[in-house]
């Protein structure tokens, strides 16, 4: 099991997390000693009109996000970038079909329900986590709205690519995914473009 992966502009580090706490508090010292400051030293960290952390002066070079599922937690550190992580805790998920029409684009549901059907929940975990990788990334979250990007998905496994996506959200083809499994029985994904 690895705890932490290079992905060239963005850095990632598994943390263990206490279930039911903030995970702020859980990254700081992480974070502290990355930025090479003092632990003890409070973080220039600030959240946006929108929750989003941002890191100020001298550190707004950098960008930095943390997701937590279960028992653990990732923290993204990168530079000159805007950049989200999601990570998924893998279990039974029923009403995947129900989600994804409700939620998704129309496109992403219909090839979801092509597949078969001990393909699905696997295939909308990692459409949820490209999804929401993006949105934290663009600060807004799940409220912006899971249908207003879309990825193209080809076989089941393959990689994901961003098709299109709400102006809001820049261009399209700006966009680094990077999915993988952090440790048995979680997803994650990594979204990343350069910093406007």
């Amino acid at each position: 099991m690895h705890d932490s992966w290079d992905f060239g502009p963005v850095q990632v580090q598994a943390l263990p997390y206490i279930p039911g706490q903030r995970g702020e508090p859980q990254v700081h010292a992480t974070l502290a000693r990355w930025l090479q400051r003092a632990p003890e030293d409070p973080l220039p960290l600030q959240r946006d009109v929108h929750g989003r952390p941002r890191l100020l002066a001298p550190y707004d070079g950098f960008d930095a996000g943390w997701s937590h599922s279960g028992e653990r937690l990732l923290l993204a550190v990168g530079r000159e970038v805007v950049l989200g992580v999601d990570l998924e805790r893998l279990r039974p998920r029923p009403r995947v079909l129900e989600l994804a029409r409700r939620f998704f684009a129309p496109a992403e549901a219909d090839w979801l329900q092509a597949l078969r059907p001990e393909l699905r929940e696997p295939e909308f975990v990692r459409l949820w986590c490209a999804k929401e990788a993006v949105l934290k990334a663009h600060g807004r979250g799940l409220a912006f709205g899971l249908h207003r990007l879309r990825f193209q998905a080809g076989d089941p496994g393959a990689p994901l690519r961003l098709k299109d996506c709400d102006p809001a959200l820049g261009a399209a083809a700006e966009w680094q995914l990077h999915e993988w499994i952090p440790q048995d029985g979680y997803h994650a994904a990594l979204a990343w473009r350069p910093r406007d």
